[in-house]
């Protein structure tokens, strides 16, 4: 459980405790919440120990500098620390930073894993059951392996073959298609869930985790099928915020483990990575035609040169692009046809046969 924010005390006395319950007041997602102390604490560390109150821009610009330079960080990377340390000096302690001096990271531009049809077959042969189709799914349904996992019953619309994804990245809600193709196979899923929540009511347990407010809004919605998630975990564990013992969604690395293993099996030489079945279903779309506006939206990007990235992987055979090397090789491919043709020829007048004109 653990994209579940833990409880903190009700008077936290402990800074990074005091953070947490800024940065919650201020409403910002839990994954922004890990993101921008984990920057904290490193630059806190990377200076020692020192109070954050008792530095100033030449530490910011050192630490800043430290990540381009030793750290080799890349753009985005540096971008999210300095993010994270302008949050906590004007929004936590209400301190102005002035222009700073440091040296910026190299701007590395890295193409998406992308794999192809084949190579997508390949995969699921070598997957069965639950991830199968948690793999068929975040492929035809370009979900992050976050989304997938945190399905609930109720996001999955059968009747317009809709997915509502809630809460993606940056906190945004969006909704996807539902590949008519895994629809029984989803529908079955279901039922699998039913008596597992059917099963574990009985044994007193039968409530699940539900975000922001939403238990004291709907205070019965925790133990309603609807509200269970699509892919729950194994086991009951007990959750970090409340201390109830529940069953949570599978954990990431549980399905993370399987790609891994799957695309070994398959032979495949490409990093085996989820978010990758991510991008090769938008690399797909684009083959097959599809306009960067239509799938800039079904990927949720606010940006669309965020989906331009995929033009870059694209298949450029199936946009008619000739390599020179190929127009080289079907010159020699022709060159060889007619000289296999002269060749015939004579042996065909030694023969007293006949051959059309050349090819």
């Amino acid at each position: 459980m653990d994209d579940i924010r833990p409880k903190l005390p009700a008077k936290p006395e402990r800074f990074m405790d005091i953070l947490r319950q800024h940065i919650r007041k201020q409403g910002l997602s839990y994954r922004t919440e890990q993101t921008y102390t984990h920057w904290i604490k490193r630059f806190i560390h990377f200076h020692r120990l020192k109070h954050p109150a008792d530095m100033g821009a030449a530490e910011v610009e050192t630490f800043l500098t430290y990540l381009a330079v030793q750290g080799l960080c890349a753009t985005n990377t540096q971008r999210v620390a300095l993010n994270a340390i302008v949050y906590l000096y004007k929004q936590f302690l209400d301190r102005e930073i002035p222009d700073l001096d440091f040296k910026l990271a190299k701007r590395q531009r890295r193409l998406p894993v992308v794999y192809s049809r084949e190579e997508v077959f390949a995969v699921l042969s070598h997957l069965q059951g639950v991830f199968r189709l948690q793999i068929e799914l975040m492929y035809g349904s370009e979900l992050r392996s976050a989304e997938l996992l945190s399905l609930r019953i109720k996001d999955v619309d059968f009747s317009s073959n809709n997915i509502f994804v809630r809460g993606g990245k940056g906190n945004k809600d969006r909704t996807t298609l539902l590949p008519k193709g895994i629809a029984e196979d989803i529908q079955r899923q279901v039922k699998h869930v039913s008596l597992l929540h059917q099963q574990d009511l009985l044994a007193g347990c039968g409530s699940v985790y539900l975000p922001d407010a939403l238990d004291r809004k709907y205070p019965n919605a925790a133990k309603q099928l609807a509200w269970q998630y699509l892919f729950p975990a194994n086991s009951i564990s007990q959750c970090p915020r409340s201390g109830i013992y529940r069953r949570h969604h599978m954990h990431s690395s549980t399905l993370t483990r399987q790609v891994s293993n799957a695309v070994r099996k398959a032979g495949i030489n490409k990093p085996a990575r989820c978010h990758a079945f991510r991008h090769s279903f938008a690399t797909h779309l684009l083959e097959a035609g599809y306009d960067l506006r239509t799938i800039q939206e079904l990927l949720g990007h606010s940006d669309i040169s965020t989906t331009e990235i995929y033009t870059h992987v694209v298949n450029r055979g199936d946009k008619g692009v000739l390599s020179p090397s190929d127009r080289l090789r079907n010159i020699n491919k022709i060159e060889e046809t007619e000289a296999n043709y002269f060749v015939a020829r004579k042996i065909g007048e030694v023969l007293g046969l006949s051959l059309l004109a050349a090819p």
